[in-house]
């Protein structure tokens, strides 16, 4: 019960002088080099990004094996709203080139001077010797989000209907405070950025048990539980929709014109965690540097 207050709380928090929601490109997963789509607004701008992750995250879930990775992104964005972007991915540490590609197209709008809006369509491609990672169980995702952005903080409701191996469909509650320093740290042009924020992620969770059906030998060598489907003591349902995961999330940095730094640290609380997995609490680190042209 107390997973729905939360989840009561969020919405009252989103919806508090919000004549509309507000907009900006979101991707579940991975974390992506992407340069945040309100930042250019009806401009013609191409953003390329390198990623480096302490582990693969996916809506709350991550494999029982850890899996830190390389990744680099590219986004186009229109100057009517409509944007397109690729992204490829390396698990360190194993033999494929390449694990995974992504690539996904979508669009851009205003409700008002403070709401916004994006929907958007991703293909996931994953190589069939590639590390397994929780994603692979989906392979298609319709991202729909709406932020406003108000004095205080920005907030954003996103709804995400997954589909491939597995069908899925979640929301993701976010709220964010954008601070920055007035001052430059090597002269006027740069400045330091903060941007803390808390996260629930709510939804049915049957990429899990596609790929914990899928990779039961790689379970048993990461010392995870035994299969337990079918077991009248425990049943998992996870089509039923339900608290995923809570998270906070505190990335710091350093921008320029032209280019940002950042390093980002996310505390992830996971919940009603079924299947095989043996998700605990985790500290997840990113290093991302992006670069817009303009």
């Amino acid at each position: 019960m107390r997973y729905y207050f939360v989840l009561i709380f969020l919405v009252i928090c989103t919806a508090v002088n919000a004549d509309a929601l507000r907009m900006s490109l979101y991707k579940g997963g991975v974390t992506h080099a992407i340069a945040d789509t309100d930042s250019v607004l009806r401009k013609q701008s191409v953003s390329v990004g390198v990623n480096y992750g302490s582990d693969v995250w996916f809506y709350g879930r991550t494999s029982p094996i850890k899996y830190p990775f390389m990744s680099t992104d590219v986004v186009y964005n229109s100057k009517p709203g409509f944007f397109i972007y690729g992204s490829a991915m390396k698990v360190l540490g194993y033999n494929p080139l390449i694990d995974e590609i992504d690539l996904g197209a979508g669009y851009f709008y205003k409700y008002s001077k403070k709401a916004s809006g994006t929907i958007s369509y991703s293909r996931f491609f994953f190589n069939k010797d590639a590390a397994d990672v929780i994603k692979s169980a989906s392979s298609n995702d319709i991202n729909f989000k709406n932020s406003y952005d108000w004095k205080i903080a920005k907030s954003s409701i996103t709804t995400d209907y997954l589909f491939g191996k597995s069908s899925d469909f979640l929301i993701t509650l976010n709220t964010t405070k954008h601070i920055e320093t007035s001052w430059g740290i090597f002269d006027d042009q740069d400045y330091l950025s903060f941007d803390p924020g808390i996260s629930a992620i709510f939804g049915t969770q049957n990429f899990v048990q596609k790929f914990s059906s899928d990779h039961l030998d790689r379970f048993a060598l990461a010392d995870v539980h035994e299969p337990l489907e079918g077991s009248p003591a425990k049943p998992y349902n996870n089509g039923r929709f339900n608290a995923l995961n809570y998270s906070i999330k505190l990335p710091v940095a350093y921008n320029r014109p032209h280019y940002t730094l950042e390093a980002s640290w996310k505390y992830s609380i996971p919940v009603n965690v079924e299947g095989e997995l043996k998700n605990r609490h985790e500290v997840f680190f990113n290093l991302t540097f992006y670069y817009l042209f303009f």
